[in-house]
């Protein structure tokens, strides 16, 4: 069993930069994050391999960075440029190798989320 545990969430304007981290309780194959808006489906934003290769959705890859330090189990997603509709919890997830690294259902732990809002 891996315990992750996010952090960095907060409220910025439009056009600001958050960094979230999520600290891992084991070490994990792959690590990534999602995120839920009100009233919509939980979504990938980014993903991120043992070796540090990434995978990103459209809808971020340019502004969103994500990194991970092994040494330390933890995963990071540093966000520029945000925008109204960046507003979401952000999940962290951890799992173990798989074919479809953006895929909510190929990760087995889940973090408890945290909050972005992003307002104009």
């Amino acid at each position: 069993q891996v315990q992750l545990t996010e952090s960095g969430g907060g409220s910025v304007q439009v056009g600001g930069s958050l960094r979230l981290s999520c600290v891992a309780s084991g070490s994990t194959y792959y690590m990534a994050w999602f995120r839920q808006a009100p009233g919509k489906e939980r979504e990938a934003v980014a993903s991120c391999r043992r070796d540090g290769l990434p995978s990103y959705a459209a809808s971020v890859s340019g502004r969103f960075t994500i990194s991970r330090d092994n040494a330390k189990n933890t995963l990071y997603l540093q966000m520029i440029s945000l925008q109204a509709e960046d507003t979401a919890i952000y999940y962290c997830a951890a799992g173990s190798w798989t074919w479809e690294p953006l895929a909510a259902k190929r990760y087995e732990y889940w973090g408890q989320g945290t909050q972005v809002t992003v307002s104009s």
